[in-house]
């Protein structure tokens, strides 16, 4: 069943969380599970896998149905990402960059008619997208962007370099921040709406990642890259207001990548000391090993009501950059500890790529470094609290 016919049926909030929770996690057990290990060995994109989420809109989570998506609320989508995750994070990170931080500036920021050209394509899943800020020298720094737009008759040409773009080897749609000239003679960062198709747009190998390794990671060249002006998403200058935006929805979705990572190697630390044999006994009548669990399913909880607090927020349509933050701050921490202990319960087998801990702990650091670094996360709280305790 897809989630569009979920949303058409009549359930309360929590049945309907419920029955995504479900779906999505059949999905992930019976398709992701048994190629999750060799994906990740070997780096490999799991196209198969991909071309069987389209049916079920994983592509358009929060896209109206009038474009062909899902129309989910902000808690459904942060589980359908958290479930994926659970067994595959590059799988769940694949989807929550495409609706996170893809997707979204089309809703906030395109017009009608960038609506109705791409919106139908990436609900689908024909069309995959990307999202492209970071370069070698704005990473944190987001006001440092390089790439430059030139404005050439009813085109602009781009130049330049992005880097560490997830999707980047795979997406057929990137939204491509350049400075523009403004005429009052200032440089601003501006979003442009660029196919792979057009003259000048070239990738780069894929990165050789610690973690994440079945996300096709890579850089992004641009030489003479020749973009019509239609393609301007929002107006010239624009690009730190939709920067900005963008990345405060796609830190909840990074937030519940983070806490299905976690999900995932508390459950499997668990079953794995229920089995394990030391001194005569399963190593989960340990106190030590208990007093792990209790600690990473208390941080788990905790992480999951962050986030959900940040999600509610956002479609009541309130202020949600702040508890955004939190939510990736504090998510992607758990998702540190809880791999970290997983492994530690699992001994030196944990340190073996035969057991999903090791791929776990590996993809867990990521989530506290994308989407902005958890330092970045701490400056950003920490404006928003001084800022209310000024007014």
């Amino acid at each position: 069943m897809s989630l569009h016919r979920e949303m058409n049926l009549q359930f309360n909030p929590c049945i309907k969380h419920k029955l995504i929770r479900n779906s999505a996690r059949h999905f992930a057990e019976t398709e992701l599970a048994p190629i999750a290990a060799e994906i990740d060995q070997q780096r490999i994109f799991p196209r198969d896998a991909i071309d069987k989420m389209k049916a079920l809109n994983y592509f358009g989570l929060q896209v109206p149905e009038e474009y062909g998506g899902a129309a989910l609320d902000s808690i459904s989508t942060a589980i359908v990402v958290e479930e994926l995750s659970r067994v595959c994070a590059a799988v769940g990170l694949c989807v929550t960059v495409h609706n996170g931080v893809a997707v979204y500036p089309f809703l906030q920021f395109a017009n009608a008619t960038q609506k109705e050209t791409y919106l139908p394509q990436l609900a689908a899943g024909d069309v995959i997208g990307a999202f492209s800020l970071t370069e070698a020298n704005a990473g944190s720094d987001a006001g440092s962007v390089e790439m430059t737009a030139v404005k050439s008759g009813s085109d602009y040409i781009l130049n330049g370099t992005k880097i560490f773009v997830t999707n980047g080897g795979v997406c057929d749609v990137a939204l491509i921040f350049a400075l523009t000239s403004l005429p009052e003679n200032k440089l601003q960062s501006s979003v442009f709406i660029v196919e792979s198709k057009f003259p000048g747009f070239l990738r780069g190998e894929l990165e050789d990642l610690c973690g994440m390794r079945a996300n096709p990671v890579s850089s992004l060249f641009f030489e003479d890259c020749r973009v019509p002006e239609a393609n301007l998403l929002g107006k010239p200058g624009d690009g730190m207001k939709i920067g900005l935006a963008t990345l405060d929805n796609g830190r909840i979705g990074v937030a519940a990548q983070a806490l299905g990572i976690a999900q995932g190697a508390m459950e499997a630390a668990v079953k794995y000391a229920r089995e394990r044999q030391q001194f005569k006994k399963p190593i989960a009548s340990q106190q030590t090993i208990q007093n792990y669990i209790a600690d990473m399913a208390t941080e788990i909880m905790a992480a999951r009501l962050l986030l959900y607090r940040a999600c509610e927020l956002k479609d009541a349509g309130a202020p949600f950059g702040c508890e955004a933050s939190m939510a990736k701050l504090y998510c992607s921490s758990v998702a540190s500890r809880v791999t970290g202990l997983a492994v530690q319960i699992h001994g030196g087998y944990g340190y073996s790529k035969e057991y999903d801990v090791e791929r776990y702990f590996r993809d867990a650091k990521v989530t506290e470094i994308y989407e902005g670094t958890s330092e970045i996360q701490r400056m950003v709280i920490a404006r928003a609290i001084l800022s209310q305790s000024m007014m």
